[in-house]
């Protein structure tokens, strides 16, 4: 090969190299596969395939991977969600537009949950409802959407099922699943809700709410041999108190609690149900919430002991289910097998605690790690999920100490293209300790730092991020588009402790919004991005964030993007403050700037959107904001898009339009030009 084609010929593998931003369709497109579950005696998987608009159910043996599935669809219903309830029964989410007339016209969506075998012939609800005696009943029913509370998994016949339509809301029910006969085993009323089954499937803890003299109070009940329920802890919600039975030994008179009174952090501990004594403390982690423990429900788990304690849970860097400190030799054994098998390593991660500021180490997985999404009780089965904040889905099931690749969620998209993530901490101006996740783009792709840039803070506001990857496809979308991406977990998140957390009482659109503009300075400080090219971009809480971006003066933002965002907090809540409970639970919490009453005068440019079926946050929370910005001398876009709630996309063009004018509002407008 003569010198200049050599030259040529890595010129061209240089070209190649060059990560492929994912198109559009791409990211608006269902994962190509999604949601597998075993079953319980670990012969068969289930897994949601898409095949464009639609998602159908595959159901494979698991001795027979390489043979051709069974194949579940919907003719009527949208398919959302699979899990084995038993060997031979599925539990399948279902959801569909539906406009229910009330009071009024209510354009909404419909959430169902059926039953059926592994060949999709026989359809049934967990609860027969009997036939509404007025209009009213009859769109309740329609509406009603029980859930499962146990599957009691040593029982082939029968499930735990909470039901929710109205006069029988809370009840529960042990549903025959061979002959669809259900008897209701718990009465409930308004006040009752959050059940805990024992390791025989007895209903052992509810939560009880209520209001007195104090306030507004969570009252943790145990049901005692006698068959009464009585009080064992009294928690006041003001104080952001939290104490909740997360199960019971196998020995019914010791339960679990998780408890962060008198803590920044929750902890679990064990307790004496008859000599209402707390025990030693199972597990707290310095600096984050614990949050449950992993127990084996089953008697016929083979060499896996009936109650043992597998694992405990905390509310780690990760906010999509949880992080786990597996205790027992086999999940510990089976842990180091999938980790050693997969290539992936823990590394030193920075963390620091939001209550006293002090930082240190900790071992993390940090571009990647897993997650069960479901295994047989003797753990010789298991079916998990791996990725990371910058790393699509991949769906792997452990089998026998066999491992197989079961699918990627989005095979086609180019995961060079989606940058990396990290957790970080910054100082607010007052010197509260700020985490926050900063995704930055692809050198390859898009050059050096700085970048544009993008603060993109979440919903809520009482939530937070974490490093898993992102399913709305914004983050991915803006960072594949060459923008770094700071997402803030400001004061008043959860999650990261009592201190943050109360620290936003009330600091609507000040404080809170504060740590988000003290972030983008800590973007450009850091050489992360342009000064002048960030925009706020955010959704729910985060599109009031955006509106008040829009109204604070001497902002940091070039523009803006409101998804259905809160314009006006006193009216949005006011729908709310009929119950007492929540009126005493958040409704001080609530306040600050109301970006309705400056829309007139906004300081920059800013695109809002809003789905005409969203029932969280009411499409005219909008359109008040938006007829009143267009009288400012700021250009003003509004996107209406029809059959779009709050939530999910009810089709792939209906994401792909949400996306589109995310995309072409940050690089071709943006005010002028684009970010």
């Amino acid at each position: 090969m003569s010198a200049l084609a050599f030259v040529l010929a890595m010129a061209a593998v240089a070209v190649q190299a060059k990560p492929t931003p994912p198109t559009i369709q791409q990211l608006a497109a269902f994962p190509k596969m999604s949601g597998f579950t075993i079953s319980p005696d670990g012969k068969h998987i289930a897994g949601l395939e898409s095949r464009g608009e639609e998602r159908v159910i595959l159901v494979w043996g698991t001795d027979a991977l390489d043979k051709p599935p069974v194949t579940i669809g919907s003719q009527r219903m949208k398919i959302t969600g699979v899990q084995f309830i038993k060997n031979d029964l599925l539990a399948v989410s279902m959801w569909q537009p539906y406009d229910a007339r009330l009071d009024k016209l209510t354009k909404t969506f419909v959430n169902k949950l059926f039953i059926t075998d592994l060949g999709g012939k026989n359809w049934n609800e967990p609860i027969p409802q009997d036939r509404g005696m007025s209009r009213i009943e009859e769109k309740l029913i329609a509406l009603s959407n029980p859930t499962v509370l146990d599957r009691l998994v040593d029982d082939p016949d029968h499930i735990l099922v909470v039901n929710d339509v109205r006069g029988s809301a809370g009840d529960v029910f042990k549903v025959n699943v061979r002959n669809n006969r259900a008897e209701r085993v718990h009465r409930a009323d308004e006040k009752i809700a959050g059940y805990v089954t024992d390791l025989d499937g007895n209903i052992r803890a509810r939560e009880r709410a209520d209001v007195d003299t104090t306030g507004a109070y969570v009252v943790a009940e145990i049901k005692e041999p006698s068959g009464n329920w009585v009080e064992h802890f009294r928690s006041y919600v003001k104080e952001r108190d939290e104490v909740r039975i997360a199960g019971f030994a196998k020995d019914p008179n010791i339960a679990f609690v998780v408890s962060n009174v008198g803590l920044d952090k929750a902890v679990i501990y064990e307790y004496d149900v008859a000599a209402r004594k707390r025990k030693e403390i199972l597990f707290q982690h310095r600096f984050f919430d614990a949050s449950g423990v992993l127990i084996n429900r089953s008697k016929n788990s083979g060499d896996v002991p009936f109650g043992e304690i597998l694992g405990v849970t905390y509310d780690g860097p990760r906010s999509d289910l949880y992080d786990v400190q597996w205790t027992s030799p086999k999940a510990q054994a089976r842990d180091k097998g999938i980790r050693d098998a997969l290539g992936l390593k823990r590394r030193p991660l920075k963390v620091t605690d939001t209550e006293n500021g002090q930082s240190a180490e900790m071992e993390y997985d940090l571009d990647a790690s897993y997650r069960i999404l479901s295994s047989t009780a003797d753990l010789a089965n298991v079916v998990f999920a791996v990725d990371g904040a910058a790393r699509p889905p991949e769906y792997y099931l452990l089998r026998n100490g066999k491992l197989t690749m079961l699918a990627k969620a989005y095979p086609e998209v180019d995961t060079a293209s989606l940058g990396k993530a990290r957790l970080v901490y910054y100082k607010a101006r007052d010197g509260l300790d700020i985490p926050a996740f900063v995704t930055t783009p692809s050198t390859d792709l898009c050059g050096p730092a700085p970048w544009p840039a993008v603060v993109h803070p979440h919903g809520g506001p009482w939530a937070r991020d974490g490093m898993e990857f992102d399913g709305s496809m914004w983050v991915p979308l803006m960072t594949s588009r060459c923008m770094a991406v700071l997402q803030p977990q400001f004061r008043g998140s959860n999650g990261w402790g009592r201190k943050l957390w109360k620290a936003g009482d009330a600091e609507w659109g000040q404080k809170m919004q504060d740590d988000k503009d003290d972030g983008a300075k800590w973007l450009v400080d850091q050489g992360i991005a342009q000064k002048g090219r960030i925009a706020m971009f955010g959704f729910s809480y985060g599109g009031y964030s955006a509106m008040a971006a829009s109204v604070r003066p001497n902002g940091l933002y070039k523009c803006a993007i409101a998804g259905a965002g809160v314009s006006d907090h006193k009216r949005i809540w006011a729908q709310f403050y009929t119950n007492p409970f929540f009126r005493e639970r958040q409704s001080a919490t609530v306040n600050g700037l109301n970006p309705i009453d400056k829309a007139n005068a906004i300081e920059i440019p800013i695109m809002v959107y809003h789905g005409d079926r969203d029932q969280t946050v009411p499409l005219e929370q909008s359109d008040w904001f938006v007829s009143k910005a267009k009288s400012s001398k700021q250009p003003v876009v509004y996107h209406e898009i029809a059959d779009y709630a709050h939530g999910p996309a009810w089709t792939r063009k209906i994401m792909g339009d949400q996306l589109k004018i995310i995309e072409d509002y940050l690089l071709k407008d943006c005010g002028a030009k684009g970010l």
